[in-house]
């Protein structure tokens, strides 16, 4: 081939997809072989496309992650009440968690083994991480309350720590949805003896497009990792979307240890199947059982009850990805576990319809219809638009998913079926071959590219090299069955306790107490990555349909001018042009469009959001003062008479007093020193004074009561009324135990005979509220 023909027909290069001259090559090699200027001013231009390998691959990932974080973290933060950094959230469960940090910081971390008030074990990695909020601040010079701690905390693991998790998770299941996907090359014709018969000028041509093709192909993996980042930028987003999580767990309770296990599950899970990828490869094992040991250790002295959501969305993963020994394994552990909660409830919680299912939770009531509780699940408990387009997305997505996972495999089987011919035929004549690599480009370029986009173009690339047969496992169909499961398995859950009534849902949602707030939190875990799966595969399909759009003029057009020839070869314009039109309409029409749904998702999701808005003004109204009942936990009038109370007994004196009318939050408050810090102190634990003490009192013996009240402290002991129980914890199952604590006739007997000697009055706050001092010879 001479320079002239070189020079009238161009040269296509696949060098960082530009195209050159050769008059530019000639004057770089020139430049090159002299060692002269237009070397160093070569060196010195910035030329943007030698920075896309380098830099863009690798500032592209923390980009759109450190982005969306970031954004979810101001989602949080704006979303977060206002009125609680000043006053504590009032709720069955938030004395408790305000307790457990004060007793951390009046004892040291010592006391992150007992947390209870008996003594016993709590998770308290919740509360040791606002243990060291308020230490770190004090370096600083700045003293941090309890409630801005406990807030701090909260917002650090639902901004932070929970969306980045997603993200990890996410991000791992779309590296395996196109993995084994490098950049492939289409192999160009070589100068055999047995193509010497074929015309230099049709080498050329087809040099040139598969140049493009290879170009092509470039721009595959380029949409592909683009689409990665961009739906990557908005997983931290769509995770901070849903009142499912973090939101719902902070009004409901707040069940705030539960809520931080699940913020910190996505990291287990994703290490979990990390080790699963290490044991199928047989390589980094020992690395990713430490990793997975370390997680699951965390979050389970996080809250050791987030084990059963692990074991719900792991389990189709072990039984489609482990060799049939490890799942055997695993499933004898699940059943050791399950033999060891029961154990662990039995000798707990002292019931009599144990034997009964059907009796259990026996005050339970549904709160959604079948078709509520199914549309929640696949809604994500989103809202309105957002919740239709999630639905849409989902459904669509997952049947997607399939339709790629299963042509997938088709081509591979292909592949194996023609790389098993090939080492029995033999091979074709010198001028069938000629034909041959004329024809290659074409055919490529007619039937493979508009389909590469949805079966890999790894699997479908002339050149590329046969995988091992362990790593060609089709793991796009495993994902997608095992994703899918795992969805259907929490919805069955969920449906069960919010709809379902009976022995077996009661059986199915009990490790989870029926507790429709726990449950809701196993959603985004699972309906998130088959979403973001699902739009990967959407947007493969959309890139398909407009390859296959826009091919077809080119190939007509390659057919008529290869028909005036009497050898075959390609106008190598016309091809590279074609081609160009392929790579862009297969490329990036499917992730611009995929940008545009999960953009407009996002942002509909924080317009349209009234169950978040309503979780806000449920806690805005928890944390209140201005009560429209006297008797509710805290008001203006019980912030009042505690303050009062304290500057009379000081802290170390021990006061008795209902738990249920509020006076429990003088621990945090004015760091009193309360016999019931919290609505449930458990008095059937032995060595306690808790059920020594209401057993006494209800007796009406006042010898009995100070022979158990007076050796509790050496300090005075008090006893307040404020009242009877508050409304908002009458679903307090045993809060009949205090009932003779605001028993006006047992509690005037006691004055009378010189039990209970008043020392304040504060009848002007609420009928019959006063302090009491026990007459013990202290």
């Amino acid at each position: 081939m001479t320079s002239e023909q070189i020079t009238n027909t161009g040269s296509v290069m696949a060098n960082h997809g530009s195209i050159q001259t050769p008059a530019q090559t000639q004057l770089r090699q020139n430049g090159s072989s002299n060692g002269g200027p237009s070397e160093r001013k070569c060196d010195l231009r910035w030329r943007p496309a030698m920075l896309h390998p380098a830099s863009l691959r690798v500032l592209l990932p923390w980009l759109t992650s450190i982005i969306g974080i970031a954004s979810a973290l101001c989602l949080v933060i704006a979303w977060f009440p206002s009125t609680v950094w000043n006053t504590p959230i009032v709720s069955s469960d938030a004395p408790a968690h305000y307790y457990f940090i004060r007793r951390l910081l009046d004892e040291g971390l010592g006391a992150a083994l007992h947390l209870w008030p008996h003594n016993s074990f709590y998770p308290p990695l919740f509360h040791v991480c606002a243990y060291f909020v308020i230490k770190i601040a004090a370096l600083f010079g700045v003293q941090c309350s309890i409630y801005a701690a406990f807030n701090i905390t909260w917002i650090i693991a639902s901004g932070v720590i929970f969306p980045s998790g997603m993200l990890v998770l996410c991000r791992y299941f779309l590296q395996r949805w196109n993995r084994g996907n490098p950049i492939p090359r289409i192999s160009q014709a070589s100068s055999t003896p047995e193509s010497s018969s074929v015309s230099e000028s049709s080498n050329v041509s087809n040099q040139q497009v598969s140049s493009a093709v290879n170009r092509q192909y470039n721009a595959t993996f380029d949409a592909t990792f683009v689409l990665q980042n961009l739906i990557g930028l908005f997983v931290p987003v769509l995770a901070v979307s849903s009142v499912c999580h973090p939101y719902g767990l902070l009004n409901a309770g707040p069940l705030i240890a539960f809520g931080f296990a699940t913020s910190l599950l996505p990291f287990l899970i994703a290490a979990t199947l990390r080790l699963f990828d290490a044991i199928a490869a047989r390589e980094h094992i020992v690395k990713w059982l430490v990793i997975t040991a370390v997680a699951g250790v965390v979050c389970l002295v996080a809250h050791p009850r987030i084990a059963f959501t692990y074991a719900l969305i792991l389990v189709p993963f072990i039984v489609l990805r482990l060799p049939w020994k490890l799942i055997l394994g695993a499933f004898i552990a699940m059943c050791v576990g399950a033999v060891a909660f029961v154990a662990l409830m039995l000798t707990s919680f002292k019931s009599d319809r144990w034997a009964n299912p059907a009796s259990w939770f026996h005050s339970h009531q549904p709160s959604k219809n079948l078709w509520e509780s199914i549309s929640f699940c696949f809604t994500d408990g989103l809202d309105g638009f957002p919740a239709i387009l999630f639905a849409l997305l989902l459904i669509a997505g997952t049947v997607a998913a399939f339709v790629c996972a299963f042509r997938r495999a088709a081509v591979r089987s292909s592949d194996s079926l023609s790389a098993a011919v090939s080492t029995v035929a033999p091979a074709f004549s010198a001028d069938a071959d000629a034909l041959v690599s004329d024809a290659a480009v074409s055919l490529v370029s007619a039937s493979d590219l508009p389909t590469a986009s949805c079966s890999d173009a790894a699997d479908v690339s002339l050149s590329a090299p046969s995988e091992p047969s362990r790593p060609r496992r089709n793991d796009r169909l495993r994902d997608v069955i095992a994703l899918t499961a795992a969805f259907l398995l929490v919805t069955l859950v969920y449906v069960c306790t919010v709809t379902l009534v009976g022995a077996l849902p009661n059986i199915i949602s009990s490790p989870w107490y029926r507790d429709e707030n726990r449950i809701m939190t196993m959603l985004p875990l699972v309906a998130l990555p088959l979403l973001v799966i699902g739009v990967n595969a959407l947007s493969e399909c959309v890139s398909v349909c407009a390859a296959s759009a826009s091919f077809v003029p080119s190939a007509s057009s390659f057919s008529a001018k290869n028909s005036a020839s009497s050898v075959p070869s390609l106008s190598s314009a016309s091809a590279v042009s074609s081609v160009k039109n392929v790579s862009f309409a297969s490329n990036w029409i499917g992730p611009i469009a995929a940008f545009l749904v999960i953009a407009i998702l996002a942002v509909s999701a924080q317009i349209v959001c009234p169950s978040r808005t309503a979780a806000r003004d449920a806690i805005i109204a928890h944390s209140s003062l201005n009560q429209s009942n006297p008797n509710e936990q805290l008001t203006e009038q019980k912030i009042t008479v505690l303050r009062k109370v304290m500057e009379r007994t000081g802290t170390q004196a021990t006061i008795i007093s209902d738990p249920l009318n509020g006076s429990m939050y003088a621990e945090t408050l004015f760091n009193a020193s309360m016999l019931y810090p919290i609505i449930n102190a458990r008095t059937d634990v032995p060595s306690v004074p808790f059920g020594k003490v209401e057993t006494a009192f209800a007796s009406g013996d006042g010898q009995q009561v100070l022979g158990t009240v007076c050796p509790l402290t050496d300090a005075p002991e008090y006893f307040l009324t404020m009242g009877d129980q508050a409304q908002s914890l009458q679903s307090f199952p045993y809060r009949a135990q205090y009932d003779s604590f605001h028993n006006e006739e047992l509690i005037d007997a006691y004055v009378d005979g010189g039990t209970l000697v008043k020392v304040a009055d504060y009848s002007q706050y609420g009928q019959g509220w006063a302090l009491y001092r026990f007459g013990c010879a202290d």
